[in-house]
């Protein structure tokens, strides 16, 4: 069925959070990374953009059909691939409050602001079995195109929480049995402590790492052992891979 025709500036409007937040959407590009979503929240889909008609899976979802060069002006990627969704904005995602069910492991995000840092922590949360990821306002947006596209459309695999009042959720979680687990570079505690049954793992900002706050705040600092003089630090995207992955490993 076809949608109704909306502006085609609207949909271009979803690329700034300002025009998500109006529009209460944003768009998810590139079949492998849609069908992602339809796998696991395929009610959330409202409408799909493409340049040609799409395979079966689709056609129950309205379909805008649009030329390649509309396609391209909608399109936030460098290189389009001719299909897109627009998909409904995560419920709470903007709020401090913890939903219902929160699970047993839990990612904090502090003031990462690379869009592809934060859709690969997303994205790799999900693939290791983590529930929720939370962040801080200062955090790239999860919704941001380049983020959305980094996710590879893992985005509502797990809950969300962007918001300034994180360390309120951070301490209700650890009101609930949660232990606080930072990631520093002079940490001193054991892989191990990221086997307990609930958790939360905090990251921190690409050059200056955890907060006081944080770090103060932690049950246990971790880090990964490493040969310091060849490579002070690693990425905080591979840092959080190999930390997410010790937690599930038995």
């Amino acid at each position: 069925m076809l949608a109704p025709l909306k502006p085609l500036k609207w949909y271009k409007e979803l690329a700034e959070k300002k025009g998500r937040l109006k529009g209460g959407a944003f768009i998810v590009e590139g079949d492998k990374a849609i069908r992602q979503v339809m796998g696991v929240r395929p009610d959330e889909i409202t409408e799909i953009i493409s340049i040609e008609e799409p395979p079966a899976a689709y056609r129950h979802y309205p379909l805008r059909l649009v030329t390649e060069s509309q396609f391209r002006n909608i399109s936030s990627t460098r290189t389009p691939q001719g299909i897109m969704a627009i998909v409904r904005i995560p419920e709470g995602i903007y709020s401090a409050c913890l939903p219902e069910g929160a699970g047993n492991k839990i990612l904090l995000l502090e003031d990462i602001q690379d869009s592809g840092n934060v859709g690969t922590l997303i994205r790799t949360a999900a693939a290791f079995g983590f529930s929720g990821v939370i962040m801080t306002e200062n955090c790239a947006d999860p919704l941001a195109p380049k983020c959305v596209q980094s996710t590879a459309g893992t985005l509502l695999s797990v809950w969300l929480r962007r918001t300034a009042g994180y360390l309120e959720l951070v301490q209700a979680l650890r009101h609930d049995g949660y232990s606080l687990i930072a990631a520093e570079l002079n940490g001193t505690a054991e892989p191990s402590v990221l086997k307990q049954e609930k958790v939360v793992l905090a990251l921190g900002n690409e050059a200056s790492g955890l907060s006081k706050t944080v770090l103060d705040g932690a049950d246990y600092r971790l880090r990964i052992p490493t040969e310091r003089e060849k490579a002070e630090s690693l990425n905080v995207a591979v840092c959080g891979a190999i930390l997410m992955y010790l937690s599930t490993e038995r």
